[in-house]
């Protein structure tokens, strides 16, 4: 009798865990509403309501998360933050050092600099215009003459 109890009460302990895996709510399609502040040179972190796990986060350019090379010291650090968003931290020129929110688009990661909208796109070394990357596979472009690859 004894051992039939404690069967009974291990049966019911796997049951109850069942259910609770089938009662848990389904995620939810409604978007929620975050708040941004833009990031700029003298702050790394992006403020916001809402905050997901950027590992889990949808991302479609997650696979360029890392760090990118460019000529001179140049380089792009792209992280995913929030949902289709990322931190760009940016050499861009000698004189142009910053970290910029990138956001998905169609053809790449979105962002502004200098009050100009610009855009991460892949290509490959010789598209970037660039002597030095010309033999690469792998890069990104932002304009002629402005590229970052990854070796």
């Amino acid at each position: 009798m004894k051992m039939s109890m404690i069967l009974a009460a291990g049966v019911a302990m796997v049951l109850l865990a069942g259910c609770e895996k089938a009662e848990a709510p389904a995620p939810s399609d409604t978007p929620t509403t975050t708040t941004e502040v833009p990031v700029n040179s003298s702050s790394d972190e992006t403020t916001q309501a809402g905050e997901s796990d950027p590992a889990t986060a949808p991302h479609r350019f997650a696979s360029w998360a890392g760090k990118w090379t460019g000529v001179e010291g140049m380089y792009v650090t792209i992280t995913p933050t929030q949902t289709e968003r990322y931190s760009l931290e940016m050499q861009s020129d000698l004189d142009t050092k910053g970290t910029y929110v990138g956001r998905d688009s169609e053809h790449g990661i979105q962002f502004e600099r200098g009050g100009e909208a610009l855009s991460l796109h892949r290509g490959s070394g010789e598209d970037t215009g660039l002597k030095y990357l010309a033999d690469k596979k792998e890069c990104l472009i932002v304009k002629a003459g402005e590229g970052y690859c990854r070796d």
